[in-house]
């Protein structure tokens, strides 16, 4: 493999998401046409481009993948950042990969992004791969979020009306699991 491109970038997000969902990664290394083998010396060679010191950072190291990107400024708190997202990903159709700035340039989150929500209706109707993060605030109860266990990784704990209790797991912003509280 000598390039990397938005092939490439799809095994990376995949080789997070198989310590959640190995058959659904499976599936979707097929329709890629890869093995894990390939998948992991992707994984290696993403993670030797960023820890690169000539590699470019922030927006540049993902324009380098995925092309060019569409911007916006989003103010999170006193804070105005700038986001940049990029066309949808053949394995996720209807979600783009986006990534948030701080006024630095350096790169503060990354992940699948819908535009326009589509929440599920229910805790019940969440199941792997069917909502990212930004479906769920306001939706089913009080949510609290927080970092997961690794960069990649990230945790929205559920408080429905009815009193049950959830955290769901997710990988690139992308739905893992539901847990029951």
């Amino acid at each position: 493999m000598k390039g990397f491109a938005r092939r490439e970038f799809q095994l990376v997000l995949l080789r997070r998401m198989a310590d959640y969902q190995p058959g659904m990664v499976d599936e979707a290394m097929r329709a890629l046409g890869a093995s894990r083998t390939e998948m992991r010396e992707v994984n290696a060679r993403w993670q030797r481009i960023v820890r690169s010191r000539t590699f470019p950072r922030g927006r540049r190291r993902y324009e380098a993948v995925l092309g060019p990107a569409e911007t916006a400024a989003r103010r999170v708190g006193d804070v105005t950042c700038e986001v940049a997202s990029w066309p949808p990903l053949p394995l996720w159709p209807e979600l783009r990969f986006e990534i948030m700035m701080a006024p630095d340039g350096s790169v503060v989150q990354e992940w699948l992004v819908r535009e326009g929500a589509a929440p599920p209706e229910s805790v019940d109707e969440m199941v792997p791969w069917s909502c990212v993060v930004g479906d769920l605030d306001g939706r089913l109860g009080t949510v609290v979020h927080r970092d997961g266990d690794a960069p990649s990784r990230w945790q929205v704990t559920i408080s429905t009306p009815d009193g049950s209790t959830c955290v769901a797991h997710f990988v690139w912003g992308l739905l893992q699991r539901v847990d029951a509280v």
